[in-house]
């Protein structure tokens, strides 16, 4: 059942996965000026020639976001008729579709407008938020062709829906600190880990604030999620999904936590190391709004 939909989904979710990491590598490259201030031009041409390496890693990022974003409107329409009888289905589908827009009419401000900080922090953001849509729209096809009661909130679990909703909502805030530490060239604020430059609160303190902030926003989700994976287990073991995806949770970030104590370490040497560091708390996202998803369900869903 829905296999067509399930295999162009999958698709279309590396493709939006890949416009991820492709942004990721044009903000750590500093390529988000490599066709100049023109859009959808690249230096007022259509295919720019001999270009610089900066230029064809930005127009790259451009093609393939245009194709990511024609995948993914393909995949809300099939969604809307393929899965209408699925409470959430129609929501995803429209945020989906919102949210890959957005994200193309932020990024090509950003060229034509200047690259500004925070503009550019919204903009990962939403490519966060993009990626987790399409994705659920699988996993819902996915559930749809199980037979059985798709996964659903367990009993009594009102306090633990608000945890995870908080848990959820306070991964995207960590999401837009990080995303404010890269473009505003604060990555090595501070040196050295765990103190920042020798001291816990350092000097100049307002110099290296995004990267501070951003370590406290980090290991408060460390063990915000270690506590999550805790209550889930000592009560709701019996809820499976619930489970393995408290875990999944708390691998994603510890390895976020350590990916991104390595960029510091290593002084930003290593490109795959930050560009993991962006993709491992996308998946974070992710997985919290999948957990969020199932307890908000009714268990008659």
């Amino acid at each position: 059942m829905h296999k067509r939909f399930k295999v162009f989904g999958v698709i279309t979710a590396l493709f939006v996965l890949l416009v991820l990491i492709q942004g990721a590598l044009v903000s750590k490259t500093g390529s988000g000026e490599g066709c100049g201030n023109t859009w959808p031009l690249c230096f007022g041409e259509v295919v720019p020639l001999n270009p610089a390496i900066e230029t064809v890693i930005e127009y790259t990022h451009r093609i393939v976001s245009g194709l990511a974003g024609f995948l993914v409107i393909i995949l809300a329409f099939w969604a809307w008729k393929q899965l209408k009888h699925v409470r959430e289905a129609r929501f995803l589908a429209i945020l989906s579709v919102f949210m890959i827009i957005l994200q193309g009419l932020m990024g090509a401000g950003a060229v034509v407008f200047g690259q500004q900080p925070l503009v550019m922090a919204l903009h990962f953001g939403f490519s966060a938020l993009s990626l987790s849509s399409v994705v659920l729209l699988i996993i819902l096809s996915f559930e749809d062709s199980k037979k059985g009661p798709r996964p659903a909130a367990p009993d009594n679990s009102k306090g633990l829906r608000k945890y995870v909703l908080a848990v959820l909502l306070y991964c995207y805030a960590v999401i837009y600190t990080g995303a404010f530490v890269k473009h505003t060239d604060s990555t090595l604020a501070c040196a050295g880990f765990p103190t920042c430059n020798g001291k816990w609160i350092p000097d100049a303190f307002w110099t290296v604030a995004p990267q501070y902030f951003h370590r406290i926003f980090g290991t408060i989700m460390l063990i915000l999620l270690i506590i999550l994976l805790v209550w889930v287990f000592r009560k709701f073991g019996q809820s499976r999904t619930i489970k393995w995806l408290s875990v999944i949770s708390v691998l994603l970030v510890i390895g976020q936590f350590s990916s991104g104590i390595t960029i510091v370490l290593s002084l930003n040497q290593f490109l795959e190391v930050g560009m993991t560091h962006a993709v491992l708390v996308s998946l974070l996202f992710t997985c919290l709004a999948y957990m969020t998803m199932i307890l908000f369900r009714k268990r008659s869903a």
